[in-house]
């Protein structure tokens, strides 16, 4: 990977958010089309034009209005859509199924991002829903991404900061007092831990408590003598869509729901919701 160019507005800690989030990029499409392309960016502050990109407007938790754009040529995320969804072993791939291929490699790619934000904040920090939408404004910070798969070079896409995540970025306290950051004293002058928390003692030891986790794709119930029928290629068919979203469960209890995302050749599960108190409550068995 290799950046290119300058711009003033592209600080220290984007470019370092830029270098991590084109490896995980080229790391993503590696393990989903077994092809890993030579991806480069380089600043810019004008954004691409045209009509047939595909733009995502992708929000952090962090703060409102902390969110990136990324604008995608048709023929780039056709190109890396097809790829992968051939390596799958589809040797006809229609237009909206690369589409939507090449959207879940960004999301993945997003994701480490998210992550790689968290690290320069000191805080974690995950995707919110995002949505296919150009900013309104030009972002504070940009650049254009180029991937290279062999010797056949794509039409760069494009990727905006908004400023109110390069504000972040550049002042990870969020512009709290050094006293703030640290937490409120106690009267015998002792700082608060956990944020101004008052955190009892035995929650601590809980927190090292391992739990397990798992996933649920589906339930459904047959009949005895369907069970004894079941052979090697049998298929069992479960009350949840394909499209549905899988359910994470922790010691038994439902806590989330998520898409299920490939992660470095791996299976993983992406959090989309999180169930309420009461509805966690009442899964409890």
């Amino acid at each position: 990977m290799s950046a290119g160019g300058g711009h003033d507005l592209v600080t220290e800690q984007i470019r370092g958010l830029l270098d991590h989030w084109t490896a995980g990029l080229a790391e993503v499409v590696a393990s989903m089309a077994d092809q890993k392309p030579e991806v480069r960016w380089e600043a810019t502050s004008t954004p691409p034009g045209g009509p047939d990109l595909l733009w995502w407007e992708q929000p952090f938790q962090t703060v409102p209005g902390a969110a990136v754009w990324v604008a995608t040529p048709r023929s780039t995320w056709e190109h890396a859509g097809t790829l992968t969804l051939k390596a799958a072993g589809l040797e006809t791939v229609e237009t909206n199924e690369a589409r939507n291929t090449w959207l879940e490699i960004l999301g993945q790619s997003l994701s480490g991002l998210a992550r790689s934000i968290g690290g320069a904040l000191g805080r974690e920090v995950t995707c919110e829903a995002g949505a296919e939408r150009a900013p309104d404004a030009n972002p504070e910070a940009a650049a254009s991404v180029s991937l290279i798969f062999g010797d056949a070079p794509q039409a760069p896409l494009w990727i905006g900061f908004s400023p109110k995540l390069a504000a972040l970025l550049a002042h990870p306290a969020g512009g709290e007092s050094a006293e703030a950051a640290a937490g409120p004293v106690d009267a015998g002058g002792g700082t608060v831990q956990a944020g101004g928390r008052d955190v009892p003692p035995t929650m601590d030891l809980l927190l090292d408590v391992e739990l397990p986790v798992s996933v649920s794709f589906g339930k459904t119930e047959i009949p005895m003598k369907d069970v004894l029928k079941l052979t090697t290629g049998s298929i069992v068919e479960l009350n949840r869509g394909v499209n549905e979203p899988v359910e994470v469960l922790v010691n038994h209890c439902l806590i989330a729901r998520g898409e299920v995302v490939v992660v470095e050749g791996n299976y993983g599960v992406r959090i989309q919701q999180i169930i309420s108190r009461s509805d966690r409550l009442r899964s409890v068995r």
